[in-house]
């Protein structure tokens, strides 16, 4: 079975793309990269696959039509990762908001023992860096008005630094994961919880980007926010038979 692999969804990213693949190719472990590309404008696949030329065995990419959504890009990617047989599946930015260096930390996590793996900016106060103050805020109490409505334990509810383990991908029906935004991050958390899984928080400095534009905008924010009222009320998740 493989071992790590680094799920990077892009669009509009050529100022980062190629410096955050070799970012993660210098590391002291060994992670393989696959790219969703969403059909950017801004050339982005080409970087990509040029440097493919010269990491054929370690990168990979796997292009869609378009602009689909976080939560469909990660769910294409998961479902890529499976198929190939790897056994941690990581999710990561591509902008250095998440410090691939933080990767190794993740999953040494999960090797010894834990399922799902947070890299979260809150576990021990909040640990955001260049947000202005009413951004830090709303996210800070998106997670905890997640908690409130969940009853998630869960301190970093919306964190998009995640690995999984390939069991707990192949015990999710991701076919009914249907949240593309940061809803998708909760719903993936509350069903691996749900499910039984060993979740474990690792603290992280989040870095907002310096290169490229931010992809947050009102639809995904109020989509997280009423979301959860869904996962909680409608009973997305309650029909989850936990693993006994």
């Amino acid at each position: 079975m493989n071992k790590g692999l680094v799920i990077i969804p892009t669009y509009n990213e050529r100022e980062n793309i190629e410096n955050i693949i070799r970012a993660v190719f210098a590391l002291e472990e060994v992670f393989d990269v696959l790219i969703v590309e969403d059909n950017s404008p801004d050339g982005t696949a080409q970087i990509v696959k040029a440097l493919i030329k010269l990491f054929p065995d370690r990168l990979h990419i796997l292009e869609r039509e378009g602009k689909q959504g976080l939560g469909t890009a990660y769910i294409a990617g998961f479902r890529w990762a499976l198929e190939h047989n790897y056994e941690y599946v990581f999710e990561m930015d591509a902008d250095f908001s998440h410090d691939p260096n933080d990767l190794v930390r993740l999953y040494k996590a999960a090797e010894q023992g834990a399922d799902v793996v947070i890299g979260s900016r809150y576990i021990t106060g909040v640990n955001v860096v260049n947000w202005p103050m009413g951004r830090v805020l709303m996210s800070y109490f998106a997670s905890a008005y997640v908690r409130f409505v969940t009853r998630l334990e869960i301190r970093d509810t919306t964190a998009g630094f995640v690995c999984y383990k390939s069991k707990v991908l192949r015990t999710i029906d991701l076919s009914k994961i249907k949240f593309v935004g940061y809803a998708f991050q909760i719903e993936m958390k509350y069903t691996a919880v749900r499910l039984g899984f060993n979740v474990k928080e690792v603290p992280i400095i989040f870095t907002d980007r310096t290169l490229g534009e931010s992809k947050m905008n009102k639809t995904i924010f109020r989509e997280a926010i009423f979301g959860v009222i869904n996962l909680r009320w409608r009973g997305v998740l309650g029909r989850i038979k936990p693993k006994r």
